[in-house]
């Protein structure tokens, strides 16, 4: 899965657990997306041994 497909899938489900955290929905955009930036950068210390969805939360 390379990582286009890890942001359409998860992005949503990410954003909704934010969104739960914080109850306004800018920040929990803008953290989604602080989150998934560092994803991006570190992805290559994910090593697969659990579900990307756990390592992304």
């Amino acid at each position: 899965m390379d990582f286009e497909e890890i942001y359409q899938t998860y992005f949503h489900d990410l954003y909704l657990y934010m969104k739960s955290l914080s109850v306004d929905e800018n920040i929990a955009e803008e953290i989604t997306q602080e989150t998934f930036f560092k994803a991006l950068k570190s992805i290559h210390q994910f090593d697969g041994k659990k579900d990307i969805r756990a390592w992304l939360f």
